[in-house]
């Protein structure tokens, strides 16, 4: 049986395929030091790597693009390392490796890349599929959390190997932090990035969730959201510092009729206090004749 071939021809995209082979070559770039070598791998002989960052495959999109290989064969060739004599493990490119299997390819080619540690790999196959924008927002948050807790990386060492802003990694990882219902969303593309950072901003998971239904019943923009959430933060805060006053007001009051309390006592009188929130008032000593003003000023006298 003939070996099926690179074939560039018919109706290939040549933009595409220019956009293709430079995001392979700034792929290959960023990949940790490790040679790699062009060859036509048997599919038999290939599986797949349960760490891919890639979790779901769409299944209609996986004909379609079975169909593309049938009519002009593999664009672009998946990765793969050599993991005994007559066997490789999937690097990157799952998804053509699985196209290719339903186009009924016998051999597909690829590259194989000489590099055994699990990290790597793992930084590689996360490295390809940003670059070709294959994964959902959740998928790149779950990866870039996978590599910085199991491997020990900073965001500020991870960012550095894929190429993204330490930024824009934290931005990713505080994804993880949404309600389910929000989280599922963005994996499945029905809300976008751009809602979950203006949902971020608010704290309340409760409030988030009531927030995510007006954007899915109403169709808020992400401008809407950030108005929502600003108002949300400004009530909040408006909230905690009304609510830090009144137990400031409420020290205060237990303060100062305490003292009362003891001026009460002192003077063997009901003495008047009044306070305003910012500690300035008036102490009230009645008397009722000139006989108890002379007792008062004894008092007073003594204190001297």
């Amino acid at each position: 049986m003939a070996k099926n071939r690179l074939v560039l021809g018919g109706n290939v995209d040549r933009l595409g395929l220019a956009q293709g082979m430079e995001a392979l070559i700034k792929m290959d770039d960023a990949m940790p030091t490790g040679s790699s070598s062009m060859n036509e791998i048997e599919i038999s002989k290939i599986e797949v790597n349960s760490n891919n960052p890639r979790t779901e495959f769409d299944e209609e999109k996986l004909n379609e693009l079975a169909e593309s290989i049938r009519a002009h064969g593999i664009i672009v060739p998946i990765t793969l390392r050599k993991i005994s004599d007559d066997k490789y493990q999937i690097i990157s490119g799952e998804r053509r490796y699985r196209a290719s299997k339903i186009a009924g390819l016998v051999t597909i080619p690829a590259y194989i890349r000489d590099v055994n540690n699990e990290k790597d790999i793992e930084e590689m196959a996360l490295i390809e599929n940003i670059q070709r924008a294959d994964l959902n927002a959740i998928e790149i948050a779950l990866s870039f959390q996978n590599l910085t807790e199991k491997y020990n990386q900073t965001q500020e060492e991870l960012s550095k190997k894929v190429g993204k802003k330490r930024e824009t990694i934290s931005n990713y990882l505080r994804l993880l932090k949404l309600p389910a219902n929000v989280q599922v969303a963005l994996k499945n593309k029905t809300l976008d990035m751009g809602h979950a950072r203006a949902l971020l901003a608010i704290n309340d998971p409760v409030k988030q969730l009531e927030v995510f239904d007006l954007i899915v019943k109403e169709k808020l923009s992400v401008r809407a959201v950030e108005e929502i959430a600003h108002q949300w933060k400004n009530g909040e805060e408006s909230g905690k510092k009304q609510s830090k006053q009144k137990k400031k007001n409420d020290e205060m009051s237990e303060d100062y009729e305490a003292l009362r309390s003891k001026l009460s006592s002192y003077f063997n009188k009901e003495i008047q206090f009044k306070a305003n929130n910012r500690g300035k008032g008036t102490i009230t000593i009645p008397f009722a004749n000139t006989e108890e003003l002379e007792e008062l000023m004894a008092i007073f006298d003594k204190m001297k």
